[in-house]
This record gives structure tokens, sequence and C-alpha cells, in this order.
């Protein structure tokens, strides 16, 4: 590899980057076969063994790189045997919060880790559409696509203003449900099969003028009183998507 290749590729590290290229990193066999089984396209890969070749015919560019090459263009601690190229595909857009779905509502989710975490629940729990606000983290940066496990490419990731999204939505008696210490206990609240469900900055929480639109606060019980740290935003969200989905089995 020519140092300039290389440099290309690392500089997919900024949201900037990616923009200007036009595609974003994805690392490990399995992560690259489940995004191109959602139909995503290759524009290139990276492999440390020819033998490697097989197990992506679909992807035309192929070349074979050293252990050491693939250390220097990787995003990961322990380097994967094979890195693609994929093309950004074109964002989708959400005029109104649809009416018969539950949709993720992210407000200020910063951590690449947490985000990536999140897609992949939604996609384990069937929820089709996520919406992020502006200062969340990039769903194409290489540790949220990471965390990811291919289901970056299976969910809506919408990036849009919150507030005229979710006002709309109120005037609509939509219900809008959001995660707060103060919140009612979820397991006892009455929970809607569709919705929106808020979760918000992992050291801020919601922000005042989303707080303002929710229409139903709740919380995840602590079952230790006292010295508890609050949840981590993506073990919350698991706990919510799984309580939704539990109590929309027996609607």
């Amino acid at each position: 590899m020519t140092k300039k290749e290389i440099a290309d590729i690392r500089r997919l590290s900024q949201k900037k980057q990616r923009v200007e290229q036009g595609v974003f990193v994805a690392e490990g066999t399995k992560a690259i076969k489940e995004i191109m089984l959602a139909g995503l396209s290759a524009k290139k890969m990276f492999i440390t063994s020819q033998s490697l070749a097989k197990e992506f015919p679909r992807i035309a560019f192929k070349e074979v790189i050293s252990e050491e090459e693939m250390k220097k263009i990787s995003f990961l601690q322990t380097p994967s045997s094979s890195l693609a190229l994929f093309n950004i595909p074109q964002m989708p857009t959400l005029a109104k919060l649809p009416e018969k779905e539950l949709t993720l509502i992210l407000d200020g989710i910063q951590d690449p880790g947490n985000l990536g975490t999140i897609i992949r629940l939604a996609d384990w729990f069937g929820i089709n559409t996520i919406i992020c606000s502006e200062a969340s983290a990039d769903c194409y940066n290489p540790k949220v696509v990471q965390a990811t496990m291919g289901a970056i490419a299976r969910i809506n990731i919408i990036y849009r203003d919150l507030v005229s999204l979710l006002r709309d939505a109120q005037q609509r008696s939509i219900p809008i449900y959001g995660t707060f210490m103060e919140g009612e206990n979820i397991y006892s609240s009455a929970l809607s099969p569709s919705g929106a469900l808020v979760m918000g900055n992992e050291g801020s929480g919601i922000s005042p003028e989303i707080e303002a639109l929710v229409s139903h606060k709740v919380t995840i019980p602590s079952f230790k009183k006292e010295n508890v740290e609050s949840l981590n935003v993506a073990i919350a969200t698991s706990i919510c998507c799984s309580e939704f989905r539990r109590r929309g089995l027996s609607i």
C-alpha cells in the first residue's frame, strides 16, 4: 500500500472525510457479510490472505495486504483479517413520526460505542427507525459501525431537528416516552405498542426542550436504594425496548 492509500483510510475516522470520500469502513468477515446481505455495495476490500477472496465473490476490487499494513489501516485494537470500504447510502428523510410503530429518538448520544450498540439493539427488537439529534455521534464512525455488527445497514437512521418533529407528534397525540430518574416505574406504566421512546445524553440526559415535549416520563427502578449510579444509556435502551416489546405481545 502507498502512504497516500493508508492516509486516506485513516482519515475516515473524521466525519468530514467520510462525507467527502463518500465511504465508511467496516471490519471483520461477519460484519462485512451482514452489511452486504442488507444490500450495501462495497467499493474496495483489503484482506490479509488470498484464501479470503472466495468469501466475498461480489466484491470486485480486493487487495491482499500484509498484516502490518492491516494494522496501519485498521481502527481496531486487534485488527481483523478483512477491511472493506462501503459506499455511504443516501440518508433517508422523515417529515413526520410514524403513528403505528415504535421509534427510537436519541437526544445527544455522543459515545460511538453506545450509538452502535443501540443500533444493534433496535435491529434485535424490530425497531425500523432511529432518529438522532444533530448533536449525536455520526452513525458511520468506524467505532459505531463495528459495534452494530452489520445492523447499520438494516436500520433507517435519520439526523434532524428533534423539537419540530416531536412537537408535531405531540399535536397528533402520538405518545412520547422519555427516561428520567424521577419518572414512573416502567414495569407498572401503561405502555403503547407504538410512539416515540426518547433516550438522552450520557451525562446530562434528555435536554430541557425535549423534556417539555415528553408526554410519559418513565424510569427503570433500581433494586438497590442507595449509592447507585444511573444505567449506561445502551443498557437502559435495551431494558426499555424489551419491556415495550414484552408488553406489546399481550396487547
